[in-house]
């Protein structure tokens, strides 16, 4: 009797260790798992323009995409790395409103916070989070009671397959939020969060995805958190609006970003056995992108992603609301003012931009105005003028705002640009009434001139700005130090309206109002700042 009930509890054990290990969690082999992502959307809703092509991107194409995508695989997660906010009028209007409709359409799994989703008043960003059918996801951004504004991660379950997915966002947006939202907020320092969440969510998922809102960078960023957080099996970028042709790698780190705008969708393909990546392949694919053919017509590099008719249903109708709002016409452009070199040198369009700033305050004694190369958005085409175009150019609901200044702080004012890297949102626009030269090899501003004269330290100057650098935004902490300062409460575009309207007709000419010596592009503001890196 006793051998046969040992018997049988040595069946019964080898059963359960037996069931154990053919049920046991986890992948039993290697899994496929296909990643699309986007980052730097910006509010383009809607197929757009994008000289010299017409009709790209739009969130209609880029769900035909997914569900192809969708289609022929079963593993699919569709991610976004930031920066939803502040474009197209038919999005910047509604508060990024049909943006958030496509999202959810499309099926997001999550979005990390980007820089300019603080762009609006919280409240508005609350209520994009309550409307979305996903998590807006940040591991160091809280309020000031130490609640996170979004979620720090998510885990997604696949058959045989769990991910983590980790949401980080710039500590930059200390520097480029508007300060009068950011300053509300606690931002902590990505890496160290970073070191916190990864060796956590190594135990609980087989892989770990970073969702950085971060910046290709040298010096800080999505390298610098391949360097050194180890445990990182992907890391997909945004901030930087980086275009890729092929995944940059880190200590072992692929690093991968899709441009902006939803020109491209990024498309990573991972093979995951044992909680190892052990293949990985990526490719960005352009939404409706076209080239000169050899007989000068234009065709798409790829074949044409057809639009979503259901999606364009939902979302054509913002557009026909901007159009009746900006339809009038207010002046003409007698040849295209590009937008490509404004935060890298002077140009005819931030000269255009800082003129009609001026014009506005001049009655009140003010020198010159100054505007952010990052603040302006879009080309102004060749042709009519509509208030729509100025409504691209300038998305940004800033005020214009006269600020009185101690020609000593004004110096410091122009110290400050001399370490403005070129390609930095920071780099200035300027206005008629100053000129000066960047001499980034000596790494000071000289020969600076104020209505004709170098700057008297002991004398106050009137200078006017957009309120978000009135604020210390972009770094212009000089003009926080203002004696005082006034806010005309006037739109920034709808000043610039004006102003077209009364002169009727632009011509794009550089004026001659910045010199370069040499160039800048190794010092970045983490440095500046004295933020680790």
């Amino acid at each position: 009797m006793k051998k046969s009930l040992t018997i049988l509890f040595i069946t019964l054990v080898f059963l359960f260790v037996f069931s154990c290990s053919t049920l046991s969690i986890g992948p039993k082999g290697p899994v496929k798992l296909v990643i699309l992502h986007t980052n730097d959307h910006h509010g383009h809703p809607l197929k757009f323009d994008n000289y010299p092509m017409k009709g790209v991107g739009g969130l209609a194409a880029r769900a035909t995409l997914v569900n192809q995508v969708r289609s022929e695989n079963e593993n699919v997660l569709v991610l976004d790395a930031g920066d939803i906010n502040t474009g197209e009028s038919e999005s910047t209007f509604f508060n990024a409103e049909p943006d958030i409709i496509g999202y959810n359409y499309i099926g997001y799994d999550a979005v990390t916070l980007g820089n300019h989703e603080f762009d609006n008043p919280l409240p508005v960003l609350q209520k994009q989070m309550k409307d979305a059918k996903f998590p807006f996801l940040s591991a160091n951004i809280k309020y000031k009671d130490g609640k996170y504004v979004g979620q720090p991660y998510i885990i997604k379950e696949f058959k045989g397959l769990k991910v983590a997915i980790l949401g980080l966002t710039t500590t930059e947006t200390k520097i480029v939020g508007n300060p009068a939202i950011v300053g509300d907020l606690i931002i902590e320092e990505e890496i160290a969060v970073a070191k916190k969440f990864v060796p956590e969510l190594k135990k609980k998922a087989d892989i770990v995805i970073v969702l950085g809102h971060l910046g290709v960078y040298d010096t800080y960023g999505s390298k610098i958190l391949a360097q050194q957080v180890s445990g990182i099996d992907l890391i997909i970028d945004g901030h930087s609006h980086t275009f890729m042709k092929e995944p940059i790698v880190v200590n072992g780190t692929p690093i991968v970003s899709a441009y902006q705008w939803g020109l491209y969708v990024g498309k990573a393909v991972l093979t995951v056995e044992k909680k190892k990546v052990t293949s990985f392949n990526w490719e960005a694919i352009p939404v409706n992108l076209q080239e000169k053919k050899a007989d000068g017509s234009m065709g798409f590099i790829t074949q044409e992603i057809k639009e979503d008719a259901k999606l364009l249903d939902l979302l054509t109708p913002y557009k026909a609301k901007v159009e009746q709002i900006l339809a009038e016409e207010i002046g003409e452009a007698l040849d295209t003012f590009p937008n490509a070199e404004s935060r890298k040198a002077e140009t005819a369009l931030g000269d255009l931009v800082a003129d009609a700033m001026l014009d506005y305050v001049k009655p009140l004694g003010v020198s010159f105005a100054i505007n952010n190369g990052g603040g302006i958005r879009a080309d102004l085409p060749k042709g009519k003028i509509t208030k729509k175009t100025i409504y691209t150019i300038l998305p940004f609901s800033n005020t214009l705002v006269v600020l009185t200044m101690k020609g000593s702080d004004l110096l410091e004012l122009f110290n400050y640009i001399a370490t403005i890297p070129q390609g930095k949102g920071a780099f200035p626009q300027v206005s008629e009434g100053v000129s000066f030269t960047i001499n980034y090899e000596k790494g000071i501003c000289e020969n600076i001139l104020v209505g004709g004269k170098p700057i008297d330290p002991n004398a106050t100057y009137k200078v006017a700005t957009n309120s978000y650098m009135a604020t210390g935004g972009d770094g212009y902490v000089a003009f926080k130090k203002a004696i005082s300062s006034y806010d005309t409460s006037m739109m920034q575009r709808d000043i610039m309206i004006e102003y077209i309207k009364k002169v009727k007709t632009v011509t794009p000419i550089i004026k001659g109002r910045i010199t370069i010596i040499g160039t800048k592009t190794a010092m970045f503001f983490r440095n500046l700042f004295g933020l680790a890196a």
